[in-house]
């Protein structure tokens, strides 16, 4: 039998076979360490191989994981592994930022996109909680999201408690980017991730969390990985169904601190970070790492404010990971 990977529950998976039937699975002990050195070497998303055995009550085993088209990983905390992987076979990435409340350091998100960018996932900026920012804090989202576009990526700004507040185009315009794809949730704890979700949802599929008092930092309130599906939006014309808003799936992860990159070459760095390795074209040297070199058009133009300080401070720190192989 053959299914997708729909819950991961850290030791089962539940897994939604092809005839529309959900039951829990569980690996074997050497399928863990059968040449996959990660945390969890199932991941929502996977499509799967399943079979059952039978001994006094049934009991339903994942044997076989089909290649992925492709996932997103980052650097365990566990320092006795190397990855954990997101989620699989994802067609777009939605990462929630919060300027504020918390706040999500840009070194934060250039990780996390220099990581879409090397396993080709698009990505999209989610703004959200703009309700509670002051005059100054509006107008650096107001700079983030226009860096961001600069460089080519689709940003977002959204309050999810009022996400179905009246008059709010938000709903519609966060709908329209989820429709037909399969899209991975992600970002920093107390960012308003499981917010969001209920809003979409219309129930309360997860539970939220307040704000550290402390240390304005979020706590986690999701635990597990999950895929939500949204369903079809239909409607009939000369007696035809027509389907005007496709389904797609969300799928929700645990809030994380830090994002520590994994299996980047010093070399490939730069072509994760789409300004960089275009500017990069122009630098005297071929193998020119942009850190020191002569003649290097990089850092000329970071000098000339024409790339941001922020994301060659990013990418110096990604080349830190791969020279001495440490968690961030």
């Amino acid at each position: 039998m053959k299914g997708l990977v729909v819950k991961s529950t850290g030791s089962s998976y539940i897994v939604r076979l092809d005839d529309g039937t959900s039951v829990e699975c569980h690996i074997k002990g050497n399928f863990r360490i059968r040449g996959i050195r990660s945390t969890n070497p199932v991941a929502v998303g996977d499509y799967v191989e399943v079979k059952s055995q039978t001994d006094g009550e049934s009991v339903h085993w994942i044997v076989e994981i089909v290649p992925r088209r492709n996932y997103i990983i980052r650097r365990s905390t566990n320092l006795s592994k190397e990855s954990h992987i997101l989620a699989a076979n994802i067609d777009q990435v939605a990462l929630i930022i919060t300027v504020n409340h918390p706040v999500t350091s840009t070194t934060f998100i250039d990780r996390f996109l220099a990581t879409c960018e090397a396993y080709r996932v698009r990505a999209i900026l989610i703004f959200n909680k703009i309700d509670l920012l002051t005059d100054e804090e509006q107008a650096q989202l107001n700079d983030l999201r226009a860096l961001y576009e600069s460089i080519g990526y689709q940003t977002l700004s959204i309050s999810a408690l009022d996400l179905n507040a009246e008059g709010s185009n938000a709903r519609s315009a966060i709908n329209a980017l989820l429709q037909g794809k399969t899209t991975l949730l992600s970002g920093n704890s107390g960012v308003g991730k499981s917010t969001l979700l209920n809003a979409l949802f219309g129930q309360e599929l997860t539970r939220t969390g307040k704000i550290s008092d402390a240390h304005d930092k979020g706590m986690h309130t999701t635990t597990f990985s999950e895929m939500y599906f949204l369903e079809d939006q239909s409607y009939i014309v000369n007696r035809q169904i027509v389907n005007s808003q496709p389904g797609g799936a969300v799928i929700d992860t645990p809030g994380i601190k830090g994002f520590g990159t994994i299996d980047f070459e010093r070399e490939e760095v730069s072509h994760f970070f789409p300004e960089i390795f275009k500017q990069a074209a122009e630098c005297r040297f071929g193998n020119c790492t942009h850190t020191n070199e002569p003649g290097c058009s990089v850092i000329e133009a970071v000098e000339h404010g024409e790339i941001a300080i922020s994301r060659y401070e990013s990418y110096l720190s990604i080349l830190g990971d791969c020279s001495e192989s440490k968690y961030r």
